[in-house]
């Protein structure tokens, strides 16, 4: 379903160019490009172009911004942005990194071929943001002027053979050196918000009544951290600084990391599921995680127990989750991830259920996050511009790309 809001806004090259020669496809910013944009993107354009010609300093001042590269060429690139729902990357300040680029941005989401394959006929990158939108072999081969999918995280939801047959080049960091502490943090929200009971006590108190029930404190409880990976590790401290015993679940790698770390190890997955009062689950979706927690698992956990998911909903048995809470074990889930997403069916279960606190995948959606993934997914932009792509998933791409140039 289409957002309310216009589907698409577009930020185009400006006209102002300077008169030395480029190479072939090829053109100079000029300083007024970059301060234009940056206006934009501040929502500042109502000052007007007097200001900004009044801004304009010597490339030999000592105060010139370092990021207006007065002698930096670019190439021109027709780049469309998808599910951007609330129309915030323009307000990013590593927006200003696609200056001189046409750029669309698509607010709604769109999942149909046919609609996504006029949106992006004339597209040569795509931003996708995470995996809001399937990229598979029907969409790709129906788009002939892709070069380049940028984006950041793991691609299950592109079709990476077809994009290296095709000669479109996959550009995704990785960022294997830094957790997502936006999603951590949400993670953390969720299991107080769940023990306190905290949206059944707000709505109690909305109705006119006052307190309804009573919670459960963290301290002196058992966490278990299933998958201790970057993010997993960072929620353990937290654990730790509330008083909880932390207690991991995970490769025998990560076991041996978290007992390195200060943390005990669960002897068995079934001990694990047992013994813990909350579980987060912490893990990419791969084949070998996908319904990793089956319903024998839910099972063996306390009625008492928290089970959180703000990774990916397929970890969980399909079905699994929504009957387990049913049987009352475990006793409660907090969820932020989903099987279809955007999720808009009021009718789903978990939406229903009195025992679950579910939020619209809202894990790394923050500003402070946005800017670090999106300076990284229009930096690989440049970079493949500037004929050195980077975070190339797929090398064999520019090859076959190539190959396809040549002939």
């Amino acid at each position: 379903m289409a957002s309310p809001r216009a589907n698409v806004r577009e930020a185009s090259n400006y006209p102002w160019e300077k008169p030395e020669a480029a190479p072939k496809g090829y053109r100079r910013l000029t300083q007024i490009e970059f301060d234009v944009a940056n206006m934009r993107v501040t929502g500042a354009v109502d000052k007007g172009i007097g200001e900004i010609l009044l801004s304009i300093q010597a490339p030999d001042s000592s105060e010139y911004p370092v990021h207006l590269d007065h002698y930096r060429f670019a190439a021109i690139m027709k780049i469309s942005i998808l599910d951007d729902y609330h129309d915030t990357l323009r307000t990013l300040k590593a927006f200003s990194k696609l200056a001189g680029h046409e750029v669309k941005i698509w607010n709604d989401h769109v999942q149909e071929v046919d609609a996504l394959a006029e949106r992006l006929k004339d597209a040569e990158a795509l931003v996708l943001i995470r995996e809001r939108t399937k990229i598979r072999a029907p969409l790709l081969e129906r788009l002939p002027k892709l070069k380049l999918i940028s984006q950041r995280s793991v691609y299950p939801h592109i079709d990476v053979d077809a994009c290296t047959r095709l000669g479109i080049v996959l550009s995704s960091n990785q960022h294997f050196g830094m957790p997502s502490y936006a999603t951590a943090e949400l993670t953390w929200g969720l299991v107080i918000s769940a023990m306190r009971e905290i949206p059944r006590q707000m709505a109690s108190l909305k109705a006119g009544n006052w307190q309804t029930g009573v919670g459960s404190t963290m301290r002196g409880k058992t966490l278990g951290i299933f998958g201790y990976g970057r993010i997993g590790a960072v929620v353990a401290g937290y654990g730790k600084a509330f008083g909880m015993k932390v207690l991991v679940w995970a490769r025998e790698a990560s076991r041996l990391r978290a007992r390195e770390d200060g943390y005990a190890a669960a002897p068995s997955k079934e001990a694990f599921f047992e013994e813990c009062d909350v579980i987060s689950l912490h893990m990419r979706l791969v084949d070998a995680t996908r319904g990793i927690v089956t319903a024998r698992d839910l099972a063996r956990m306390k009625p008492t127990a928290l089970i959180v998911n703000t990774s990916r909903a397929p970890l969980i048995e399909p079905g699994a989750l929504v009957a387990a809470l049913k049987a009352g074990r475990p006793g409660k889930a907090a969820v932020d991830v989903y099987e279809e997403e955007p999720l808009r069916d009021t009718g789903h279960p978990l939406l229903n259920m009195d025992n679950a606190s579910c939020t619209p995948h809202l894990g790394y959606v923050t500003r402070e996050d946005h800017e670090i993934a999106f300076a990284e997914i229009f930096e690989q932009i440049n970079a493949y511009v500037a004929g050195k792509a980077i975070n190339v998933v797929n090398p064999e791409a520019l090859e076959k790309a190539r190959n396809l140039r040549l002939s």
